[in-house]
């Protein structure tokens, strides 16, 4: 059986801005810290939610770096390194290795696309040029591409290929990931919607949103499931579900870092081309907030 990078709930954590639009080093840390103190059971650093896409190839490496470090062991450390370049990809992860992350998350190619074999042989090159353990991101709202079944079954294959996040938001696909891959393939809910539910196919847990404002109720939806508690797990889900939903009123991150911002984190804003909520979204979110008691 392969290597299991995480249990529980892993946070997709946001790139804190300071007033200039730099990052925020030291907010990132305090970040970091409440999320370790409040259950979250390892940090992904330079993902979509922390508009990796945004980051200058120095901010991206000094961001993984600062990320391991000021972690410092206590919980999985995973780097966002893929790209629809794949020369860039390996480059991003070699510098990620000599960090020290635990693992790499990978996604898929995007705008050039590529086909099913197009993705088999990208994964097999960076696998073949990388030290670290991978789990693949398979999110096809923004890259325009799906990995299939079968495709995930010969990437399963490839030993230091051990995990999916999956954001398909098509659960019969993952059931049928599943049903093909078995224990080569750890899946990871990248939906904090679906987490129980992904979680009832032999899912391992959950990359999420929800966990930078409620991380203790993340890691406990994942982690009920995996102690055997299916009712708690349920339960949990549901009464969060409008939370969920809320922090993708708009495009990922902009909700979540504006949700952060109101319950006085000060992340800054996202950078362009992503734009402010408008006030009627912003309203919305606040009061999904407010009814779980995390802003006043």
């Amino acid at each position: 059986m392969k290597k299991i990078l995480f249990t529980g709930s892993g946070v997709a954590i946001v790139t804190p801005f300071d007033e200039n639009n730099n990052v925020n080093f030291s907010k990132l840390g305090e970040l970091i810290d409440y999320q370790i103190d409040n259950g979250t059971d390892a940090i992904i650093i330079c993902g979509t939610t922390g508009e990796g896409s945004t980051l200058t190839h120095e901010e991206h490496s000094d961001a993984i770096k600062y990320c391991v470090e000021h972690t410092a062991g206590r919980v999985p450390v995973i780097a966002g390194t893929g790209s629809n370049d794949t020369e860039y990809a390996v480059r991003l992860s070699n510098e990620a290795e000599r960090a020290g992350v635990d693992g790499l998350l990978m996604v898929t190619p995007y705008y050039n696309k590529t086909s099913q074999e197009g993705l088999i042989r990208q994964y097999e090159y960076i696998a073949n040029n990388v030290s670290a353990p991978i789990i693949l991101y398979n999110v096809p709202s923004r890259t325009g591409m799906n990995i299939a079944p079968e495709t995930y079954y010969e990437l399963s294959k490839i030993d230091k290929i051990v995990g999916t996040k999956e954001a398909s938001g098509n659960i019969s696909h993952i059931a049928s990931v599943a049903a093909l891959c078995g224990d080569n393939l750890a899946i990871y809910s990248g939906n904090d919607d679906e987490i129980t539910a992904i979680m009832s196919l032999g899912g391992k847990g959950i990359i999420s949103v929800l966990s930078h404002v409620a991380p203790r109720v993340a890691h406990d939806i994942a982690a009920s499931y995996l102690e055997g508690d299916v009712i708690k797990s349920r339960n949990l889900q549901l009464e969060w579900l409008d939370l969920c939903h809320d922090l993708f009123i708009d495009v990922n991150p902009i909700p979540v870092k504006e949700a952060l911002n109101m319950m006085g984190w000060n992340v800054g804003e996202c950078r362009m081309p992503l734009a402010p909520m408008s006030e009627a979204k912003r309203e919305k979110l606040r009061a999904s907030l407010r009814r779980h008691g995390l802003v006043d």
